[in-house]
C-alpha cells in the first residue's frame, strides 16, 4: 500500500530511540534517563492538576511556564518558547529557521535526529567531522552556512565546548541562526543562555527530561531573541495549538522551582559519573571526558557489540551505535551508585572469564580513522 504514501516521505529514515523493553529486574543504562525520581513538588503539582479541569484545554501559550523560565535567566517571556519535549522544539526550529539555500552544519557524530529533520523538511546539510579525539572545533563552522546546530555537551560523546568558544562562533556567524542544543548542560556544561541578549541569531534549546527527571512528561523550552521565538510560535500554531497539557505545564513549573532537589540529584549523577569513569578505565576502557549524564567508552581488546550483548544477557542495557568511527564505543547512562556498581562488577566478570572475538583497533589506530 506504499503507493498511497505522499512522495515526500518515501525514503525517509526515521530516528531510532533507545530500547524500552519490559524486563523484570532490568538495569537500564541505554537512554540517558535520570536514575533519580522527579521533584516531590512536581509530583504533587501533577496530582493536584489531575482534577475536573482536565475537561478544559490547557493554556496554548504556556504563559506561567514561560514566565518561570524567563525569570530564571533575567529575560522576558517573549524570549521563551515551550513545547512537547525538546525534540518537537528542534523539529519546529529546523522548519522555521534552518531551511535556506546554504546547508546547515552540525557534527558528523551527534544526535541522529538532526539529519532526520533535514530529510523530513527537505533541508540540505553538511556533517562536519569531529577530530580524531571526537571533539568539536569551532573553526570548522566558521564558513558560509544556512545555520549551525551544536549539541553542547555533544551526544553521544559527552564532550562540551566552553562558552567562550561558542561566543567566537556567534561572532563569526552573524548571518545565520546558531542553535545550541543543551539537553545535557546541567551535568557539567556551560550554558550560553547568558549570551542571548547580545546575539539575536542565538537559539538555545533545553529539556526537562534529563536533569529534572521528567522524560515521561515531555517538556522542553527554547530561549532566544523574540524574532526567533515568533518564528517557532508561527510554526507551532500551524501544527498544534496545545502542545503541552495541563499536567505537563504544572509539573514543569514546580520542577523548575525546586532548585534544592535539582542541585542534589544532578550532583549525585556527576559524582557517580566520575566514579564510573575511573572504574571503567581501571578495567581497560578508553573513556571520553564527559560533561553529560552518560559516558562514551571503548575497550582496547573487546568488541563493543559483543560486550553489549553479554551485558544484555545479564539484564543490563547500554547503547551501541553501529556507525563509522564509533562502532567500538558503548554509550553508558549514569545510573544510581548501586546500578553503576553492578555494571562494573558485571564488566569485571565478563572481561575476566570471556575472550570476545573481533579485537578492536588501539587508540593510535582510532586517531587514524
Amino acid at each position: 500500500m506504499n503507493d498511497l504514501w505522499s512522495e515526500c516521505i518515501r525514503g525517509l529514515e526515521p530516528y531510532t530511540p533507545g530500547e524500552q523493553p519490559a524486563i523484570p529486574h532490568l538495569i537500564k543504562l541505554n537512554t540517558n534517563e535520570n536514575p533519580y525520581p522527579p521533584s516531590p513538588m512536581a509530583l504533587a503539582a501533577i496530582r493536584q492538576a489531575a482534577n475536573e479541569d482536565l475537561r478544559l484545554y490547557p493554556d496554548p501559550e504556556g504563559r506561567e511556564l514561560k514566565q518561570v523560565v524567563a525569570d530564571m535567566h533575567g529575560l522576558s517571556p517573549g524570549h521563551v518558547f515551550v513545547g512537547n519535549g525538546s525534540d518537537e522544539i528542534l523539529a519546529h526550529t529546523f522548519h522555521a529557521l534552518l531551511k535556506h539555500r546554504r546547508p546547515v552544519l552540525f557534527p558528523d557524530i551527534s544526535y541522529s535526529f538532526y539529519p532526520v529533520y533535514c530529510g523530513l523538511y527537505g533541508i540540505e546539510y553538511s556533517a562536519v567531522p569531529l577530530d580524531a579525539d571526537l571533539q568539536v572545533h569551532i573553526e570548522d563552522y566558521l564558513r558560509p552556512n544556512g545555520g549551525v546546530v551544536l549539541p553542547n555537551p555533544n551526544a553521544p560523546t559527552g564532550s562540551a565546548v566552553g562558552r567562550g568558544e561558542l561566543k567566537r562562533l556567534l561572532e563569526g556567524t552573524d548571518g545565520s541562526v546558531v542553535v545550541v542544543d543543551e539537553a545535557y548542560v546541567d551535568f557539567g556544561g556551560e550554558s550560553v543562555i547568558p549570551l542571548v541578549a547580545d546575539f539575536p541569531n542565538l537559539l538555545v534549546v533545553q529539556t526537562l527530561s534529563k536533569s529534572r527527571s521528567l522524560a515521561g512528561l515531555r517538556v522542553g523550552f527554547a530561549v532566544g531573541h523574540p524574532s526567533l521565538i515568533d518564528a517557532l510560535t508561527l510554526v507551532k500554531s500551524c501544527f498544534n495549538s496545545y502542545p503541552l497539557d495541563r499536567l505537563a505545564l504544572k509539573g514543569a513549573v514546580a520542577a523548575l522551582c525546586d532548585q534544592e532537589h535539582f542541585e542534589y540529584t544532578r550532583n549525585q549523577v556527576i559524582a557517580s559519573r566520575e566514579w564510573l569513569a575511573h572504574e571503567l578505565r581501571s578495567l581497560g576502557f578508553h573513556v571520553l571526558p564527559s560533561q553529560a549524564n552518560f559516558l562514551f567508552a571503548r575497550h582496547a581488546s573487546h568488541d563493543a557489540s559483543a560486550l553489549q550483548k553479554r551485558l544484555r544477557e545479564r539484564n543490563i542495557l547500554v547503547r551501541h551505535f553501529a556507525k563509522p568511527r564509533i562502532d567500538q564505543f558503548l554509550r553508558i547512562s549514569v545510573g544510581t551508585d548501586a546500578q553503576c556498581q553492578s555494571l562494573v562488577n558485571t564488566f569485571r566478570d565478563i572481561l575476566s572469564t570471556t575472550r570476545i572475538a573481533n579485537a578492536v583497533p588501539n587508540d593510535t589506530d582510532l586517531k587514524k580513522m
